[in-house]
């Protein structure tokens, strides 16, 4: 993925992009769901290819972003099904063809997908913008796959090398880094990130303003 001023390599990019949803398929991230290689009875059949290819457009549809937006793990209304970060199959079906829902009994919707999509839509950076997760896997409770939790100190050490191929494959100009997982999880990378509230659990209020205040400044860069 390509930067101003730098020359384009549309092979390099999508081999990378290749072997980054290899790594994703192949990954064993502790006890998370792996959306990406696994199926469970409300999946639609081959519903991980469906995430995988998802993914590949979300990313290829933004190779010329200079912003990334990192959270915490795969949530159950969201990641787990659409395959990208913050964002849930009724955002899925609002962008349209080729992008695919993957629940065979439902449509889900996530809150905080809601909120970050909101905010992106306002200030028209959907496209400048790209979503990911410190844990791209879906980490449950016990008993429960269809909740939450955070990861472990294990499960964020795991999904490092996945973090690093992201970002070398994107280069991004400016990082923010949502919530303390992600912020944590970056500077263990060495990497400079500017931190906003989660907008999960009371925290919308905050993201907007403080992802607001940033992207205002760099969308006239």
């Amino acid at each position: 993925m390509d930067r101003p001023g730098g020359g384009p390599d549309r092979g390099a990019a999508a081999t990378g992009l290749d072997e980054l949803l290899t790594e994703l398929a192949e990954a064993k991230i502790g006890r998370t769901f792996n959306q990406y290689r696994d199926a469970r009875p409300d999946d639609l059949p081959d519903a991980p290819a469906m995430r995988r290819a998802n993914l590949r457009v979300y990313l290829e549809q933004r190779r010329d972003a200079d912003i990334v937006a990192v959270g915490e793990a795969a949530g159950y209304q969201g990641m787990r099904w659409s395959g990208i970060a913050f964002t849930s199959e009724r955002d899925l079906l609002r962008w349209g063809m080729p992008y695919q829902p993957t629940c065979r009994t439902r449509v889900w919707s996530e809150p905080s997908g809601t909120i970050v999509h909101g905010l992106f839509d306002r200030l028209g950076a959907e496209g400048r913008v790209v979503l990911w997760n410190t844990v791209p896997t879906h980490p449950y409770r016990p008993g429960s796959e269809l909740s939450n939790r955070h990861p472990t100190a294990a499960e964020i050490a795991a999904s490092r090398a996945l973090m690093e191929h992201f970002l070398e494959l994107v280069r991004p100009r400016v990082v923010v880094a949502v919530g303390r997982i992600a912020q944590a999880a970056l500077a263990a990378l060495g990497q400079d990130a500017r931190y906003v509230r989660h907008p999960a659990n009371a925290g919308a209020t905050a993201f907007r303003q403080q992802m607001e205040a940033i992207l205002r400044v760099e969308l006239r860069s």
